[in-house]
Order: C-alpha cells, then sequence, then structure tokens
C-alpha cells in the first residue's frame, strides 16, 4: 500500500510527489492523460519569485519578458516596462515532463492514460478506482488535477463558487517580440485575452472569458491576421475551466484538494502555476506530519487550509473583488481608466514601485482602486470597498 496516491500528473501533483517522496512516503502520481507532453491551455508565463523560489529548469524557459503592451477596447496602448526581467515563459509541455522527472528520480511511480473514476474514502485508507479497471490503496489522496472534475464534487467539497473558461492555440507571427494583452467587451467578456511570443515566428494566443470563448478567440485571431501579426495557425483551440474563488473547503479525512481544482488561481489573469506549487508544499508538509502520527482526520488536516489561506487568500479575494470591479466596466469606462492613467503619470508611479508584482496584486488594486484620479470611474462601478481586505 502506497502513502500518498496522487490524482493528477501537473506541475502541483508532481510537485506534491517529489516533496513527500523526498521525505520517504511511497507515492504514486496517477494521470489521465496518456503523456504529459501534450498541450494545455497555459501561457507558461512564470515569474522571477518562481523561477528562483522553485529552481526551474533553464531547460524548460523559452523566453523572458520585462515589458507588455496592453490595449484598451478602442486600441490605445498602455506600455508596461521594467529594466529587469519580470517573468519567464516556459515550454509548459517541457515544464510538466520536467517536474514529472525530478519526483520519479526520487522513486514516485507514475501511472499515464489512467482516468480516476472513484475515490472511496475508508477508515484506515483510500481506494482510488481508475478507468482500466484498477484499484490503488494508499493512506491518504491529494486531488490535483485541475479545475472542473466531478471526483471533488462526489467527495463532498461542492463546486469552485465562481469561474471562466480559457481557451488557447499556436500560432505562427511575424513581427511580435513583446506579450500583447486585449481588453474589452468585444475582445473577450468580461475578460481579456492575450498574445505571448515564445518561439521565434511562434506564439500563443488566447483569451480568458465567461461566454463565447470558441468564438471569441476565432474573431481575435482573424484580427490579428488582418493586423499582420499573426500568420497562421498552428495548432487547434485548448480549452479549459479557470477557477476564480477557492473551493469553501480543501480538506477531508484523508483527502486535499491542491492547485486548480481547489481554486488556488490568481483571479485577476487565472495564472495557477506559482499558487499552486506554494501550495503543493504547505499540503506535504502537512500530510508528512499527519502520517507521521497517523492522523489523517479532517481535523488533522485542516492545518493544510489554515496554512495556505494564510500564504493567499487575501491576494485571492482581492484579485477577486479587481475582477469584479472590471467585469462591471463598460468599454468606454476601461478606456477612459487608461486614459487617466497615463495622463497622470500612475503606470510609471506603478511601475517604480516596490508594490508591483507579477504574483502578488493586493497593493496595487488597492492603490489603483483609492487612487483620486480613478475614483469617479471606479465609483460607478459600486465598488463594495468593505470587501477589501488590508
Amino acid at each position: 500500500m502506497y502513502d500518498i496516491v496522487v490524482i493528477g500528473g501537473g506541475p502541483v501533483g508532481s510537485r506534491v510527489a517529489y516533496r513527500l517522496a523526498g521525505m520517504g512516503r511511497r507515492t504514486i502520481v496517477v494521470e489521465q492523460k496518456p503523456a504529459l507532453g501534450e498541450p494545455v491551455c497555459c501561457t507558461g508565463i512564470i515569474s522571477r519569485e518562481c523561477v528562483s523560489y522553485f529552481a526551474i529548469e533553464e531547460s524548460v524557459i523559452i523566453r523572458q519578458a520585462n515589458s507588455a503592451r496592453v490595449f484598451s477596447p478602442s486600441g490605445k496602448l498602455l506600455g508596461l516596462r521594467r529594466p529587469e526581467p519580470q517573468a519567464y515563459i516556459v515550454d509548459r509541455s517541457a515544464f510538466n515532463v520536467a517536474l514529472a522527472k525530478q519526483a520519479q528520480d526520487r522513486g514516485v511511480d507514475y501511472v499515464m492514460g489512467s482516468p480516476v473514476t472513484n475515490i472511496d474514502v475508508r477508515d484506515d485508507r483510500v481506494s482510488v478506482e481508475t478507468g482500466r479497471p484498477q484499484f490503488i490503496e494508499a493512506r491518504a489522496v491529494v486531488i490535483a488535477t485541475g479545475a472542473g472534475v466531478r471526483l471533488v464534487e462526489r467527495l463532498g467539497f461542492g463546486r469552485v463558487g465562481d469561474f471562466a473558461m480559457g481557451v488557447q492555440a499556436v500560432v505562427e507571427t511575424k513581427g511580435v517580440e513583446e506579450v500583447e494583452v486585449y481588453l474589452g467587451r468585444k475582445v473577450a467578456p468580461a475578460g481579456f485575452a492575450w498574445l505571448v511570443p515564445t518561439l521565434p515566428g511562434q506564439a500563443l494566443v488566447g483569451l480568458l472569458s465567461r461566454q463565447r470563448t470558441g468564438s471569441c478567440l476565432k474573431s481575435l485571431i482573424s484580427s490579428l491576421t488582418t493586423q499582420g501579426k499573426i500568420v497562421s495557425a498552428e495548432s487547434g483551440p485548448v480549452f479549459a475551466p479557470i477557477p476564480l474563488k477557492p473551493l469553501a473547503r480543501t480538506y477531508g479525512d484523508r483527502v486535499l484538494v491542491v492547485g486548480s481544482a481547489a481554486g488556488q488561481v490568481k483571479p485577476t489573469t487565472g495564472g495557477g502555476i506559482y499558487y499552486g506549487l506554494l501550495c503543493a508544499d504547505i499540503a506535504a508538509d502537512n500530510l508528512h506530519e499527519a502520517l507521521e502520527s497517523d492522523n489523517l482526520t479532517a481535523k488533522n488536516l485542516a492545518e493544510y487550509e489554515k496554512q495556505w489561506k494564510k500564504k493567499l487568500g487575501r491576494e485571492i479575494a482581492n484579485g477577486h473583488l479587481a475582477r469584479r470591479i472590471y467585469e462591471m466596466l463598460s468599454d468606454r469606462q476601461i478606456d477612459g481608466i487608461i486614459d487617466i492613467i497615463v495622463a497622470n503619470g500612475i503606470d510609471e508611479a506603478l511601475l517604480s514601485s516596490d508594490d508591483l508584482s507579477f504574483d502578488w496584486h493586493g497593493m496595487i488594486v488597492l492603490k489603483l482602486i483609492g487612487h483620486r484620479a480613478l475614483t469617479g470611474i471606479i465609483g460607478k462601478a459600486h465598488v463594495p470597498f468593505a470587501s477589501l481586505q488590508k
């Protein structure tokens, strides 16, 4: 019998397995895909902080970014640039494979092409049923599957309280050297779109939206093709649900939920790699202690949730508030905000501020909402200021 079975072989699942194996725990990862190198709906943009903290291998990094071009609904440009790299773009397929190899080198077993159909939590173990059919028994289970998996709901954790849909495709490009972001309801209702250069002459184009995701991507690609930025599409679109709020509870008897499955994602951008990896380490540490004491009850595993919420709870709450405000704005109001930011030098002030971070948006959200020049427009969005967590 294994100590831990991890469901999901993405970065978060592999990180949990890697850490637990390093603590001497017998661990197995069960992944529904036949291979970890398959395309995913993720740009693979991670921060300098993430690269440093988790010692991300240079071999999976394909580009660094220190600037971005943000286009308002009417096409006005807001240029953001800092002297040093702010983010790195990783090859997501290679990144998945690299983290799995790290875990395998520590003795973690991987079972590929095995969708989990049921999890039976018993008094002394969990029994995981896969589609082979096969039963894997362990002392506890970690669910790191990504969002929208019914296993989480079946186990009584409910559903993520809010989500959007992401879609992305690989395209051939010409003359695109900076990350580009597109705002506005016509581009992506209640969301935003992106064009992220990766390899020479190649980029990822995609968007995060609450509706018409596929048709919006088709329109975006058509528009960027007309502008001469996209030459041709190289792959079909990949879709994925993106959680914008965490689960109400992420622990139970012999069970922890981690990463996108738990809603541990930045609501502003939908990015989940860094937050997921941070929570993977918290989960591994708590499981190791629980295994050591042979106390895998929900009461004992509740410490996991306390710790990850202490680390990320305020950021996620304020990020979700920022998203709610953004969704209330009309395209004209978004244009007005861009005009005010440029006219008042707010962009330059933020770029020179130590509070500006690729991963931690809370202080920036508070500064923007409280800025005198923006209160008129933001106030019309009926901001629930009481919801802000300082």
